[in-house]
Parts: C-alpha cells; sequence; structure tokens
C-alpha cells in the first residue's frame, strides 16, 4: 500500500536517540477505515513509532503523512486538531477532574469561540459549550460511565478508567484513533468486551484505528492488518492469518506453542 492510499504513514522513518536507533527506516501505511495492528516484543520501538505518529517525537529522518500531507514538526495539539488522537499505555486522566469534565477538555481544539467570547459568556459560546456537553454525555453513556459522571476520574476502577480514556479521545472527532495497549490490566471477560468494542467504534464513527497491543487474542480478533516490528524495524505485514504463519514473527515474538 502506498503513502497515496493511506491514510496514516510513515516513509522511511528513522528515530535516533544519541546512539541508539529506536526505528529504523520504517513504511507503514494505514488505510481508512482499517483497524490495524502494531505488535513486536518489549522494546521494539511500538511506542516511539505511536509518539512519531502523533508529534510528540520528531523523526531524525523521513517522513510522516496524514492524508498525504506532511505533518512532520507539527505539535501534538495541532496533530489532534487535524484528526489524530491517542491513548496511553500509562493512563493519563486529569484525577482531580470530573468524568465529565475530562471528556469536555478534548472538545476544546475544535471550540471556534475565542477568549473574548468566552469572557463574555456570548450566545455563540454558550451554544458551542452546550453542544460539548452533549457530545461528552453521549459518548460518557456510550462506554456506560454516564452514572460516574461528577465523580472525580481518580475514583473510577482500572477498568472504567481505560475506557474514559478512549471517550476522551474520541472527543476530538478523530480520523484515527490510536489505542496503546488498551487491554492492559483487564481481565479477559473485558478484553473480549474490548475486541468487540473496537470494531463497533470504527464502524459507528468512521474511524480509522491504530492498535499496539500484547494481548494476541485482542489483537488477532480485532485487526486486519498487522504490522510486527523488532528492535525498531519491520519483520512482518499482513492479516491475521499471515501473521500468525509467519516463522519470523513466530520466532521473534509469538512463540512456538
Amino acid at each position: 500500500m502506498s503513502s497515496v492510499t493511506a491514510l496514516l504513514a510513515t516513509k522511511s522513518t528513522t528515530v535516533r536517540f544519541g546512539g541508539l536507533v529506536a526505528v529504523k527506516d520504517l513504511d507503514l501505511a494505514v488505510a481508512a477505515g482499517q483497524v490495524f495492528g502494531l505488535i513486536g516484543p518489549n522494546g521494539a520501538g511500538k511506542t516511539t513509532i505511536f509518539n512519531v505518529l502523533t508529534g510528540v517525537y520528531r523523526p531524525t529522518s523521513g517522513d510522516v503523512e496524514l492524508e498525504g500531507k506532511s505533518i512532520v514538526g507539527l505539535p501534538p495539539h495541532e496533530i489532534a486538531r487535524r484528526g489524530v488522537a491517542r491513548t496511553f499505555q500509562n493512563i493519563r486522566l486529569f484525577g482531580e477532574l470530573s468524568v465529565l469534565e475530562n471528556v469536555m477538555t478534548a472538545c476544546h481544539p475544535r471550540s471556534r469561540a475565542g477568549l473574548l467570547a468566552t469572557m463574555l459568556r456570548t450566545a455563540r459560546q454558550q451554544a458551542e459549550e452546550k453542544e460539548q456537553r452533549d457530545l461528552a454525555l453521549a459518548l460518557l453513556e456510550r462506554f456506560g460511565l454516564a452514572a460516574y459522571r461528577r465523580a472525580p476520574a481518580k475514583s473510577l476502577s482500572y477498568g472504567n478508567q481505560r475506557r474514559l480514556e478512549i471517550a476522551r479521545a474520541l472527543a476530538t472527532r478523530p480520523k484515527a484513533l490510536l489505542l496503546d495497549e488498551p487491554a492492559a490490566g483487564l481481565n479477559p471477560q473485558e478484553s473480549l468486551a474490548l475486541m468487540r468494542q473496537i470494531r463497533q467504534l470504527r464502524d459507528d464513527f468512521k474511524l480509522t484505528v491504530v492498535l499496539v497491543e500484547h494481548n494476541m487474542r485482542v489483537v488477532m480478533g480485532a485487526c486486519e492488518r498487522i504490522h510486527v516490528v523488532e528492535q525498531g524495524q519491520t519483520i512482518a505485514v499482513g492479516s491475521p492469518d499471515d501473521i500468525k504463519g509467519d516463522p519470523r514473527v513466530v520466532a521473534a515474538y509469538l512463540g512456538n506453542a
């Protein structure tokens, strides 16, 4: 797949930290509407790749494209505004804010009312705030969190904090949703529900989803295409069946069992 047809892509992308090469000559292409898995052993460079895609890191060389246009050098908030949202391996919620406030914070990058309108509480600003609140409440309802909307985010169970982080990312109205180990810490039943929910979210919100995950049941059940990296380099790309049968992937990651 060329970057011309990809929603999100890297082109010969390399990331160095001093003498350490974390990602090397990476060509990754995610088609619009796809549920795409990025897997590999610990230290393979997966989170570094997420950080490059979202502007946290700038590549040492190569390019990163969204809808065929380079986003290298753009700050993370501008990349989010253009349609790339993410969650984090370690949950990063505003613990003291309410569940509802956490989701509403994600609406602000797309706000049209300026500082003066906000200070004066103009009719346009109030209408926009109501629209954002309605969106946030709808997302909380979708994830079964509406009953906790006034509670501080830190009071939620671990699984519900994971759900809240996804709801917050969706509040940015993204084109691409990047999920960094969303099944971490979930029990088998929660993981199975997450697998089903990922595809449902893709369909309902017309999203492209990129998933970094160690839970192979979730990866194989949710993803349509999988990209495998080891030491920052591609070792395989293909369908779940292709990946399960690839001897390089078995040797590097899945194991003979």
